[in-house]
């Protein structure tokens, strides 16, 4: 009942907001964007060049243009290391590995000597261009999952980042949906596994068979949610600094009252309950740069993973499928393909990257450096890039890593 009275809502909010942004949109952006900038910390509203140098770095800022035309912004926190690029995951900005300070992944690794490299998939308010298409109006633009993330978003950003520094291959990191890009890409273009190190997966993403509830109840009318939003023209999920992202910003950075309601209701149920570990004062920078904007078709294709209970391309249907991929059905992706060096790190507490699924894909891997499960009982999703106690339970891991292979 409670799963039917939040989709029930969900849908609501998202009726709502579709009108209004037809018709009042700058308005009721303006308003709300201006009562929940009130409710932030003060890193929750600053970007990622001026985190960068709060924290003790200067951010150098290039733009990338891709295969298919999609304009990436992308910083460097400048090291005389060995490059290392981090990629996020899924409705995130590059902003995730940076809001937690001086011990967040970006600046700890800035301060190691690293050549930090943070990137950004397309879609968020970072990569939000294109030669051709705007954003605002052609649903086009917004056609695309992790699959175009990896194939062409994370190509790009390594070819960029071997111009620039001139090695052949670089280390890389990814979080969650950042996880299944390296996967699609080394999988669809085995090129790139000779440009990369290793891959460093944090909570990986291949798998969905072992969802939990509520997930998994939600993810079951996933295809009744997505053709909503499709019959409302919503190609673009959450948009970054509209209405209804800054109304979720001013519900959930109000201290306790929106700690519970937003941490205990909707985050901890979602990703795994771990409160010690993102503190509810956390949540009023977390909504500064979360959510970020995602597409429709990237929701769709994670539901179909999970739903087929196989990690393969997208499903665009019987016809179209034969006219894409020569198949009724829409290809696996070949993870024996794939012959980088992969770490894949898990969590007990999880409700995304479950255990289970990690250790399938872990076998169905070829050449995995390194596997192991976080040590604390309750490390969720989330932790890998927000937690309190990132320094004394995952940098250990990923300074060996990237020692021993970067």
């Amino acid at each position: 009942m409670m799963t039917r009275q939040l989709l029930l809502v969900t849908c609501i909010i998202f009726s709502y907001y579709d009108i209004t942004s037809a018709s009042y949109a700058d308005e009721f952006d303006s308003i709300f964007a201006n009562i929940s900038d009130a409710t932030l910390s003060e890193d929750g509203k600053l970007n990622f060049t001026q985190l960068a140098t709060k924290y003790g770095h200067s951010a150098d800022q290039y733009d990338l243009t891709t295969e298919d035309g999609y304009i990436l912004t992308l910083f460097n926190l400048p090291g005389n290391g060995p490059p290392v690029l981090l990629l996020h995951g899924l409705d995130d900005i590059c902003d995730t590995f940076i809001i937690r300070g001086k011990i967040s992944l970006a600046i700890t690794l800035a301060d190691a000597g690293y050549d930090v490299w943070v990137g950004n998939s397309r879609g968020n308010k970072y990569g939000r261009r294109h030669i051709n298409l705007d954003p605002d109006t052609d649903k086009e633009f917004w056609n695309f999952s992790f699959h175009e993330i990896g194939y062409y978003d994370l190509a790009a950003t390594i070819d960029f980042i071997c111009d620039k520094t001139g090695e052949d291959s670089i280390a890389t990191v990814g979080h969650s949906q950042g996880t299944a890009a390296h996967y699609a890409l080394t999988s669809t273009r085995p090129e790139y596994n000779e440009k990369i190190k290793v891959t460093i997966s944090l909570a990986p993403i291949a798998f969905l068979s072992n969802l939990a509830p509520p997930i998994s109840l939600i993810t079951d009318v996933g295809p009744a949610i997505s053709l909503l939003f499709k019959s409302l023209g919503m190609e673009e999920i959450l948009q970054d600094r509209k209405a209804l992202s800054n109304i979720i910003t001013l519900i959930c950075s109000k201290g306790l009252i929106s700690y519970a309601f937003c941490g205990y209701g909707v985050v901890f149920p979602a990703f795994g309950f771990d409160p010690s570990n993102i503190e509810s004062e956390f949540l009023r920078t977390i909504f500064g740069h979360y959510p970020a904007a995602t597409s429709r078709k990237s929701l769709v294709h994670f539901d179909q993973v999970y739903l087929r209970k196989r990690f393969s391309q997208y499903d665009y249907g019987t016809i179209k499928n034969l006219a894409k991929y020569g198949s009724t059905a829409p290809p696996d992706y070949d993870l024996s393909a794939i012959t980088a060096k992969m770490a894949l790190v898990a969590g007990k507490n999880d409700q995304l990257s479950k255990v289970k699924d990690v250790e399938n894909l872990r076998d169905r891997l070829s050449n995995v450096i390194h596997y192991e499960v976080l040590e604390p009982k309750l490390w969720s999703h989330l932790d890998f890039v927000w937690a309190k106690s990132l320094p004394i339970y995952l940098y250990p891991t990923m300074f060996k890593i990237l020692k021993e292979h970067a």
